[in-house]
Formats: structure tokens, C-alpha cells, sequence
């Protein structure tokens, strides 16, 4: 599976600083690897809200967890290599 094939999103929450690093990480690699990505707010969904609130950030690959709370670059791009 090619990168550009995967897709990330982020979860996260407003006026949260490091949800913020979250997506300056995940933005970077989603654009240079040509990965489509979106971000979804958790406080918008009771679902995701209860599952995640204390894991956030939380990035998912293909709907998959990722990761949580920091997110590592180069995991994650050796996770969209495979």
C-alpha cells in the first residue's frame, strides 16, 4: 500500500495545546507523503467524546489508533510506509 493510499485522522478537542503539536506533526507528513487527513472534534460527538477525552490527541491511520497524546514522526511515517 502506497502512503498517499492510508488516511489520517486526528481527534482532538479546541484550545488544546497539544492537540496542536499533534497537527503541525500530522500536517507535515500528510504533506509531504501526499496523505489525504482530517481532523475531528471530539466534544462534536458524546461517542468520541467519552472514548477518547482522556487520550487526546489520538491519531488514527485507515480508522485505526495510532497513537495518543504525543505523536512520534517518524512512527507514524513508518506506519504509512506499510
Amino acid at each position: 500500500m502506497a502512503p498517499a493510499d492510508h488516511r489520517i485522522t486526528l481527534l482532538g478537542k479546541p484550545g488544546c495545546h497539544l492537540c496542536d503539536d499533534a497537527r503541525a506533526v500530522v500536517e507535515r507528513v500528510a504533506g509531504e507523503l501526499g496523505v489525504a487527513w482530517e481532523e475531528r472534534d471530539i466534544t462534536a460527538s458524546p461517542e468520541d467524546e467519552a472514548e477518547y477525552w482522556e487520550m487526546i490527541p489520538v491519531v488514527l491511520v485507515d480508522g485505526v489508533q495510532h497513537t495518543y497524546w504525543r505523536v512520534d514522526e517518524t512512527r507514524l511515517r513508518a506506519a504509512l510506509a506499510r
